[in-house]
């Protein structure tokens, strides 16, 4: 009988070692190359989200406002309402990481024809922690904004609230006093004793975040042109 030529079975075992590496080897690769596209993902969408954030800002800045229309008659009183809560007005205060601040701008979007809604509106920033458990060490940065220019106490007037970038590690907000010509981050345009009756004419914005891996922080810097530093007058004369 003629003998028919064949492997040996140390032969298919190196077959098997070589294409075992092989495929190892590859793995590898395929692994690698997913881990970079879902870091390089998890960067763009945090850039993103930074990025939106940090316009929305400036251009609440931007259109911020004051006014000497409170409502009243010309030569009468306003009640103490009016005086205590104005419509229009800038404070800004550092607390913690995020400083306490509202303000007045025209920069609102009405999104329906019949709304009792203009442009004008009350912008506030706030900080709250991550209501997700696992989360629950996270930081957002919240915009609220009310309806409606308002006397009322803010908390007594209805707002939409809004995040604009999660996990934070601090917001800076500083104001360029064109007076005496440096950077403050104090503003009150509603005691005689601060700024009443006129805006800063730039707002610098500082934002600290940490990193997709979590290894360093990352600042982001930006500034803001204010168009009106006057307060308009629409009282007849």
């Amino acid at each position: 009988m003629k003998r028919e030529a064949g492997m040996t079975l140390m032969e298919i075992m190196i077959a098997l070692a070589i294409m075992s590496v092989m495929l190892v080897l590859a793995w590898k690769t395929i692994s690698n190359t997913s881990d970079s596209r879902r870091s390089f993902e998890q960067y763009e969408e945090r850039n993103h989200e930074l990025r939106v954030a940090m316009g929305r800002i400036v251009a609440d800045f931007e259109s911020s406002y004051l006014s000497l229309d409170e409502g009243c008659p010309p030569g009468s009183t306003c009640p103490p309402y009016v005086t205590d809560h104005p419509r229009t007005l800038l404070q800004a205060r550092t607390t913690g990481k995020v400083p306490k601040i509202r303000f007045s701008t025209l920069d609102h979007r009405v999104l329906w024809s019949d709304a009792n809604e203009s442009e004008q509106t009350v912008i506030e920033y706030l900080a709250r922690a991550n209501p997700d458990p696992d989360h629950g060490t996270e930081t957002d940065l919240i915009r609220r904004e009310q309806r409606r220019p308002s006397n009322l106490p803010p908390d007594q007037e209805p707002s939409e609230y809004d995040v604009l970038a999660h996990d934070i590690q601090s917001l800076k907000i500083e104001f360029w006093n064109w007076k005496t010509l440096e950077w403050v981050e104090q503003w009150d345009t509603t005691q005689a004793d601060g700024n009443r009756g006129w805006l800063p004419s730039r707002v610098r914005i500082t934002l600290v975040i940490k990193a997709p891996d979590g290894n360093k922080d990352i600042k982001l810097v930006t500034q803001a042109r204010v168009y009106m530093q006057e307060p308009l007058n629409f009282s007849p004369t």
